[in-house]
């Protein structure tokens, strides 16, 4: 990439490690930067948000710091494991549901979830077993027969989210875990992430709905341009006012509506 030399794989984090430390993420497309040296650490036990415009970056950081998409420059540690020098141990602990899910749609709900379980190591008992409970638990029981390829975009979104938390991970990095989801399953699934938060686990969500990011999150990053422009408690980074004024300080106000006068009856 022009104008960035290599440099040395940046030092993992001391002492007990983050949930999940990211170390100067680059990645550019045809030359333009998508992510410019992204650094941030996510606590151990944290529900942490990470909040953009679209084109913001978001999408690329979590498929670099998930081993779905490798960085030109950076690294990424969960729970001080390297992602991209030891994929396997890193990918063990995680729990992922990327943009645009593709699935094996021509398995049933039941059957892709038993699958992911078989995947990640569970005996088929096991996999079994938590594949009734996610489906209950998701509200998807009578559903667990039917074809991925039948279920609405809701239920598809559902159904990958209790496959990623079918083996039980450390970390769980969800993008855009609510798009097409209808309130009632909204909250739902809130009530679970937050269970999981509470018993030990690591929550990280992107997100556009400013509102839903400061009622569910403790953590939030707010990304534009490629860069993190502020990183902390909710509390923290919002100073005071409500997250999404605090957003539209930070990444600039919303565009002119002048010259569309020809919209008025």
């Amino acid at each position: 990439m022009a104008g960035r030399l290599p440099s040395a794989a940046p030092a993992p984090p001391a002492g007990a490690p983050p949930a999940l430390a990211l170390r100067g993420l680059v990645k550019a497309f045809d030359g333009k930067l998508a992510v410019d040296g992204v650094s941030l650490d996510v606590p151990v036990g944290s529900f942490y948000g990470l909040v953009g415009p679209n084109g913001a970056g978001k999408t690329t950081t979590l498929s670099m710091a998930t081993g779905l998409l490798r960085p030109d420059a950076g690294t990424a540690y969960v729970l001080g494991t390297d992602v991209w020098k030891d994929p396997i141990t890193a990918k063990r602990l995680m729990g992922v549901l990327p943009d645009g899910v593709r699935l094996f749609d021509r398995l049933s709900g039941e059957q892709l979830i038993l699958y992911s379980g078989l995947l990640h190591g569970l005996d088929r008992p096991t996999a079994s077993a938590r594949a009734r409970d996610l489906l209950a638990a998701f509200g998807l029981a009578d559903a667990a027969s039917t074809l991925v390829v039948d279920y609405s975009a809701g239920m598809t979104k559902k159904v990958a989210l209790a496959a990623a938390l079918v083996d039980a991970p450390r970390l769980l990095v969800l993008d855009e875990p609510f798009e097409s989801v209808d309130p009632i399953s909204a909250a739902n699934i809130r009530s679970i992430l937050t269970d999981f938060t509470a018993g030990g686990g690591t929550v990280i969500v992107s997100s556009h709905v400013m509102d839903l990011v400061q009622r569910m999150c403790d953590h939030v990053a707010v990304v534009a341009a490629g860069r993190i422009l502020a990183a902390g408690t909710v509390d923290q980074v919002r100073a005071g006012e409500s997250l999404e004024e605090r957003f539209v300080q930070l990444v600039g106000g919303p565009g002119k509506s002048e010259g569309l006068t020809w919209l008025h009856t």
